[in-house]
């Protein structure tokens, strides 16, 4: 079965495209939400965090609490690399897993929505990889109206991601979100585009 990872800076349309994957019968996994799903559920992924970051990470319940691991990891590249070190290894058992039964269920696809795709080794599990791309000032106003935040703030998440000439250069096929574009002209295109990923099985 075919899986399509899905990459790119926050605001371009990835929800968008995966829209118009779904239609195509695929399975979306948003790498994020796993994450976080293993955070509440695996008891192995706690034990692996508190182990290797101490108890301090945990709030009163012994659930990790988010803000407090980031706080231990962010500014120390040596610590962040070990976290993703870790969490990796359970996000990726957790998608081979769903993958799995997408593919007993006879799915088209698994596509794997994941901002860090590329640099967090996914995309190395995928057998095609779509970046999606938007005007920079687009995305920033688009950030802004979706989650109510202020144009500094916006500009400075966008600035803080890849630019574009990192997608350009690691993804096998990139669909451009352009400032005239209506949402539906972007799904139809980015249909298209899957439409023929999905006829090539090699």
């Amino acid at each position: 079965m075919k899986r399509i990872g899905i990459t790119g800076p926050t605001g371009a349309g990835k929800t968008t495209a995966l829209q118009a994957l779904a239609e195509l019968d695929a399975h979306i996994i948003d790498a994020d939400a796993v994450y976080h799903a293993l955070l509440e559920s695996s008891a192995t992924l706690r034990a692996e965090l508190t182990a290797r970051f101490g108890p301090s990470i945990l709030d009163g319940e012994g659930r990790v609490n988010r803000k407090a691991l980031g706080g231990v990891v962010f500014g120390d590249p040596a610590a962040l690399a070990e976290l993703n070190a870790i969490t990796h290894r359970f996000i990726l058992a957790e998608i081979d897993r769903q993958a799995a039964g997408a593919e007993e269920q006879g799915r088209s696809a698994v596509a794997i929505d994941a901002i860090a795709l590329i640099e967090s080794g996914l995309g190395e599990t995928c057998g095609a990889i779509v970046g999606i791309l938007a005007p920079r000032e687009l995305r920033i106003r688009r950030i802004m109206a979706r989650e109510g935040i202020s144009e500094d703030y916006a500009r400075k998440r966008v600035e803080a991601q890849q630019g574009d000439g990192f997608f350009r250069t690691h993804c096998d096929y990139l669909l451009e979100n352009r400032a005239d574009d209506t949402p539906e002209a972007f799904q139809a295109r980015a249909k298209q585009l899957f439409e023929q990923i999905l006829s090539n099985r090699n």
